[in-house]
């Protein structure tokens, strides 16, 4: 929105209505109706996109609707009101990973890249022609958190661009065959299977940070795993007093650099940081000197 406004004419800004937060359950404005009143932008706030809606969009006169995370599906009586049509933000490289969580999807499937896509809306979702991408290089170690700070900061400079060439952009009809779809992410999503491999484990923890976390279950309680990268090197002597390839979930010694050493279905996760319900983030070293006996016990037991 910053950098659209500093080009452009921002006729209304439409976001969702305040919604309760917290444990008074106060209606709390989102981040997108706090920056419009900041800049004395117009705002609407529909419930649904009915009549309405439409009249007082239509009263605007809008040019063009620019969509950016939005969860809503615009129908096409509403889509006809902007006389240069609509366009969307999409944090991926379209037609790959269509859907609602593709900066997660992304570090799950281990891609190499991903980027942003700035597509026309269409009736199916993210199906859209697109008229610019920008590929992002994707190493071992982003989390869905600093991506999304980086597709943020790339996107508004892609979008601003977009803007200010509308008329002359030549529109590339995505090939369906090549499309994938994520889905909307659940907090059981974050459930660690330890059968899993070490590189797909850590993709969880990445993936699943800042929500809703990987989380194993340890001694009766939950545990959420902040920080953690597989072990490419030979395991200390000490580890193999307690390595069990076939116990995954099984702490098997502790590392000066790796931190918590944890076997999975295949290789070994060291976990650096870790953090108890309701509790403060912990470095590997804190939570080891609170506990007992903890190599050779099991990540993932029953609560």
């Amino acid at each position: 929105m910053r950098a659209l406004h500093a080009e452009h004419a921002i006729c209304a800004v439409l976001t969702s209505p305040d919604r309760p937060a917290g444990r008074g359950r106060e209606l709390l404005a989102s981040p997108v109706k706090s920056l419009a009143l900041e800049l004395g932008l117009p705002i609407l706030q529909p419930d649904r996109l009915g009549s309405e809606s439409r009249e007082a969009v239509a009263a605007l006169s809008p040019d063009l609707l620019v969509v950016v995370a939005y969860g809503h599906i615009f129908g096409p009586k509403f889509l006809t009101l902007f006389a240069k049509g609509a366009i969307n933000l999409h944090p991926s490289l379209l037609p790959r990973h269509r859907g609602p969580s593709p900066i997660a999807a992304a570090i799950l499937a281990g891609d190499r890249e991903t980027g942003i896509t700035i597509q026309r809306l269409a009736l199916e979702v993210d199906a859209g022609p697109v008229l610019k991408q920008l590929v992002i290089p994707l190493g071992e170690r982003e989390t869905t958190a600093t991506l999304s700070e980086t597709v943020a900061r790339e996107g508004a400079a892609l979008l601003a661009e977009v803007c200010r060439n509308i008329d002359r952009i030549t529109e590339t009809v995505q090939d369906p065959g090549l499309a994938t779809y994520t889905r909307l992410i659940t907090k059981e999503d974050g459930i660690v299977d330890w059968r899993l491999s070490a590189e797909e484990i850590d993709r969880m923890v990445r993936a699943f940070t800042p929500w809703p976390h990987a989380r194993t279950t340890f001694r009766g309680g939950e545990l959420h795993l902040l920080e953690a990268s597989p072990v490419g090197r030979v395991l200390p002597a000490a580890a193999s007093l307690h390595a069990a390839p076939e116990s995954p979930g099984r702490v098997v010694g502790i590392d000066t650099q790796e931190g918590i050493l944890v076997q999975t279905g295949s290789g070994v996760l060291g976990v650096r940081m870790l953090q108890l319900p309701s509790k403060k983030p912990l470095h590997w070293k804190d939570f080891v000197n609170g506990v007992r006996d903890l190599a050779g016990s099991t990540f993932g037991g029953p609560r």
